[in-house]
């Protein structure tokens, strides 16, 4: 922006477009999203695009999973499901998306028992002393150089097709980071280390990261010294596609998902940080506390909730607030001069 703002937004990933979960994102200031469809035709694609629309919502990106036999290079499945993912990119384009969001992950999420946090919610944690780091996965042993050419074999066939239809793919960090789970050698970890190399396998302003600010803390020594160095670092190289836009206490091998204003990490400062490097996309919850409290209706997202609602809230003040920072004012003062 020609005053130095930034034109970063908050968002929502995995919700409808139901007048119920539409109203729940107006009502709370949310004008964008990464939404929640049955499938990746263009059809669908536009009819939900349309639906949000109408609510004065702009559907940006959808999620899309990578075919297990990508991720465990399950041959010759694997080029018939890319060749599946190559329509996909193609709908996306001709729907008009900005972004397909996905997680490369050869083992998926992993979580010890949730811990009980302020106000009745439950906070997902994970502690690998209390972790089952012995027995394997589907996926058997894998050394983190043959992450790195599953990935490449991915990236290689996908991102080619992106340029063509003008549409970023944003991969989400492995969550949790670490040496080694269940046999398999994380990708992203060190996070820095691995995050460059994931970055470089191809060269393209269409690659980049759906980046989570929580998984790259959760995978640091000190994140509240560490992350924001991270950040900028992508940030400046235009990698950053999307903001998962949370806090943790704790660090590598040993955390909880906690609000974004008790973690470790300073989100204003994260916030200013993006603010800097000129981030223009969604900043989104992700992984919030719950409570037994929240009990969404029957075909109606359970992110349409009191979590979501506190850091819809919570994210908005903060990109005001660093706006404010950069021309001068502070909130009372461009209030009073509205």
């Amino acid at each position: 922006m020609s005053d130095g703002q930034s034109s970063m937004h908050v968002g929502v990933q995995g919700i409808g477009t139901s007048k119920m979960e539409l109203e729940f994102l107006v009502r709370h200031g949310v004008t964008h999203m990464d939404a929640s469809v049955e499938d990746n035709e263009v059809e669908t694609l536009v009819r939900h695009k349309e639906e949000a629309a109408a609510y004065g919502v702009s559907m940006e990106a959808i999620h899309i999973g990578v075919p297990k036999s990508v991720t465990l290079a399950q041959d010759p499945q694997r080029d018939r499901d890319l060749d599946e993912v190559c329509r996909w990119i193609e709908n996306a384009g001709k729907a008009g998306l900005r972004a397909l969001l996905y997680n490369f992950c050869i083992l998926p999420h992993q979580r010890t028992e949730p811990t009980p946090g302020r106000g009745g919610v439950t906070y997902s944690s994970f502690d690998l002393a209390k972790f089952d780091n012995e027995t394997l996965s589907e996926a058997g042993e894998v050394s983190r150089e043959e992450a790195f050419e599953r990935a490449a074999y991915w990236l290689e066939r996908v991102i080619p097709v992106a340029e063509e239809n003008k549409v970023q793919m944003a991969c989400h960090l492995n969550d949790p980071p670490a040496p080694i789970l269940r046999g398999v050698e994380r990708w992203n970890w060190p996070v820095m280390e691995g995050l460059k190399r994931f970055s470089e396998l191809v060269d393209s302003p269409y690659h980049g990261f759906n980046f989570c600010c929580g998984v790259a803390s959760e995978g640091l020594e000190n994140p509240a010294e560490e992350l924001c160095d991270i950040v900028r670092y992508f940030g400046e190289r235009k990698k950053l596609f999307n903001i998962h836009y949370r806090n943790i206490k704790g660090g590598l091998h040993n955390f909880q998902e906690v609000w974004p204003d008790e973690g470790d990490v300073d989100m204003h400062e994260v916030a200013r940080t993006l603010r800097d490097v000129g981030y223009e996309y969604m900043l989104m919850p992700d992984h919030a506390p719950s409570h037994p409290d929240d009990k969404a209706p029957e075909g109606v997202s359970g992110r349409v909730r009191q979590a979501w609602a506190f850091q819809f809230g919570y994210i908005i003040a903060m990109i005001q607030a660093v706006n404010k920072e950069r021309s001068g004012l502070s909130i009372g003062a461009a209030t009073q001069t509205a």
